[in-house]
């Protein structure tokens, strides 16, 4: 495979989502069965170091086949859709198939008070749960005084992010441009690294046909990151969330692609395909040719 295809900039932008994509397919063996192959057939290919883990739901655990084909155990991520006592009971069962690489829990829903299952992940975590964790802290309520206890989690050594969800099936569910850009300059003035998770499939912020909904776009989110580290206002940073020029997003990303990306640890999407397929479109790798 040649090196260097896929520039620091981008490493580990995209976590496959295959598994929790919301879809109407069931979740069972065989469907587990395939897309670890198709998740191993991404690791194998030149784009390779564009991909993160593939994201398993807790649920899953029911119907997990025996032992995956392979010679070591698939890494993955765990969405810890039934809660953090719900991983908890199924985490032996998990690591006897999987490397679990990190798992990602809402601590609260919308209106509530996000303090409470904070701590009991951050205190999961210092008893070795996972390797990793990522709190999804909801846009709403409490946010603020969230962070800081993330912040200081991190700083007295704990290994936690903060994950926020940026769509969904309803429309509050889709922070505005400046409500986004709030978020990441809350997270860079505290140093705090951060995923996030339904919305940005796609390198332009766009419309859903569909549904109507507006998505975020990676390469938004990316140049929205890249301003705010280096010092953008909350309105600078807004407004790279919503161009939808790509020649604006674009020339940001091509002159920092060899820098590691700051604070944005990436995105998960059902197909890994599309935000390649979108970077090859704007010159931002080279479409696995020298």
């Amino acid at each position: 495979m040649p090196p260097g295809l896929i520039p620091p900039l981008l490493a580990g932008l995209v976590d496959d989502a295959a598994l929790v994509s919301g879809g109407t397919s069931p979740l069972d063996a065989a469907a587990i069965t395939d897309a670890a192959s198709v998740h191993r057939e991404h690791l194998s290919g030149w784009y390779s170091a564009l991909v993160g883990p593939l994201l398993l739901p807790a649920t899953a655990v029911s119907v997990l086949p025996a032992p995956l084909p392979g010679a070591d155990r698939p890494e993955i991520a765990v969405i810890a859709d039934t809660g953090l006592d719900g991983y908890l009971a199924v985490r032996d069962r998990l690591e006897s198939h999987f490397a679990v690489r990190h798992i990602e829990v809402a601590v609260a829903k919308r209106g509530e008070d996000p303090q409470p299952g904070l701590h009991r992940l951050i205190r999961a975590l210092a008893s070795g749960a996972a390797p990793r964790g990522y709190a999804e802290i909801p846009l709403s309520w409490g946010l603020l005084g969230a962070l800081d206890t993330v912040a200081s989690a991190r700083a007295a050594g704990a290994p936690v992010g903060a994950k926020f969800r940026t769509g969904g099936l309803a429309a509050e569910l889709f922070p505005t441009p400046v409500e986004l850009a709030a978020v990441i300059c809350a997270c860079r003035e505290r140093d705090l690294p951060f995923k996030l998770t339904a919305g940005p499939h796609h390198a332009l912020r766009s419309a859903d046909p569909e549904t109507g909904f507006v998505h975020h776009g990676f390469l938004n989110v990316l140049v929205a990151t890249l301003l705010a580290v280096e010092g953008g206002e909350v309105a600078d940073v807004a407004e790279a969330l919503a161009a939808t020029d790509p020649v604006r997003l674009i020339e940001p990303v091509r002159v920092r692609r060899e820098e590691p990306r700051p604070l944005w640890e990436g995105f998960g999407t059902a197909a890994v395909i599309d935000p390649l397929t979108d970077l090859i479109r704007f010159g931002l790798v080279d479409g696995g040719f020298n």
